[in-house]
């Protein structure tokens, strides 16, 4: 068994928690996830409020939480308000400042999580309250930032333990096996946050075509460009980028971001109609440099079991972090 202040403190089996990515972590994979002894999130992602409370009810009798992207819900509040009604057991916050929220979630009583990507903004989380606090490397799919998983873990660590001792972290980016589980908790973190490896899941709001392309890619074959955004409109801050798989889209238009925005009108609605089948070629397949790792589709259970299997066996069995 792994112990640590995360398992004690949200009664886990594992020091896992699936991430809250947008369209693919629906209620499904969150409860599978839960169930097998880590803890499930809802992808609340761009602040839909209907389909938050699909996937919440979808995801039955599990306790599972919800993670939104924090720039979009301040447009769309709603979609917390819904979560919340849910009773949540925990409500992660990602990309901007969650001092706003923070009052509203300790009135509620639901534990809040923030997913920073520098050391400057853990100092920010943890001002505002933060139960933990998701370490963000670059090597992460989806949104994200500059700074790598190795450097940053142990650095938010330690001063998270000269500044705010009772302030739990998690590591991001990267992990998706046992030995980045071990190698996290080794770095100084209480657990890990897991997206690609649970994307890669029979759970997973995922097209076939999509995790055919990431199968058969490496670590080599993602990149970070903001295109997908753009053809979207969607108005992300300019310091955050996404990875995602090359293909003949970010071929086409990245480094000529200027020219797809002047395009956009036309670019949009082929886009949006591609990613909606699945179209690995047409739109874009978000997942991280852990691509290189995967090497099938299992049910999301049977990932955790084997992730934390190799992680125990790496750390010696019987393997626990407190105080």
């Amino acid at each position: 068994m792994i112990r640590t202040r995360l398992t004690e403190r949200f009664g886990l089996a594992a020091p896992v928690v699936s991430a809250p990515m947008a369209f693919a972590a629906g209620g499904e994979l969150a409860a599978a996830v839960t169930h097998a002894g880590g803890l499930g999130l809802i992808g609340g992602g761009y602040g839909d409020a209907d389909w938050v409370d699909a996937a919440f009810a979808s995801a039955g009798n599990a306790r599972v939480g919800c993670g939104f992207i924090t720039w979009r819900l301040a447009e769309r509040p709603q979609a917390l308000e819904v979560a919340l009604a849910r009773r949540p057991a925990a409500v992660m916050l990602s990309f901007g400042d969650p001092a706003f929220f923070a009052p509203l979630l300790a009135e509620a009583g639901v534990p809040m999580i923030c997913q920073v990507q520098t050391l400057r903004h853990a100092m920010r989380a943890a001002e505002a309250g933060a139960a933990a606090i998701v370490a963000q490397g670059a090597e992460a799919g989806g949104h994200g930032d500059r700074r790598g998983t190795f450097a940053l873990v142990p650095e938010v660590a330690d001063w998270l333990a000269a500044h705010a001792p009772e302030t739990l972290l998690l590591a991001a980016g990267g992990v998706a096996d046992g030995r980045g589980l071990a190698a996290a908790l080794m770095l100084g973190a209480d657990g890990v946050l897991v997206g690609s490896r649970f994307w890669a899941s029979a759970e997973a709001r995922v097209s076939p075509a999509m995790h055919a392309a990431a199968l058969a890619a490496s670590g080599d074959d993602t990149i970070r460009s903001s295109v997908m955004d753009l053809v979207r409109g969607l108005d992300w801050p300019g310091r955050y980028t996404a990875r995602v798989l090359r293909n003949p889209f970010t071929d086409r238009w990245h480094g000529r971001e200027e020219a797809l925005r002047a395009a956009a009108a036309r670019e949009g609605p082929a886009w949006g109609a591609a990613f909606a089948a699945g179209d690995p070629e047409r739109s874009n397949t978000f997942v991280g440099e852990a691509a290189g790792l995967i090497r099938d589709v299992r049910p999301a259970g049977e990932i955790l079991a084997g992730m934390v299997a190799e992680a125990e066996a790496l750390l010696g069995g019987g393997w626990r972090r407190s105080g």
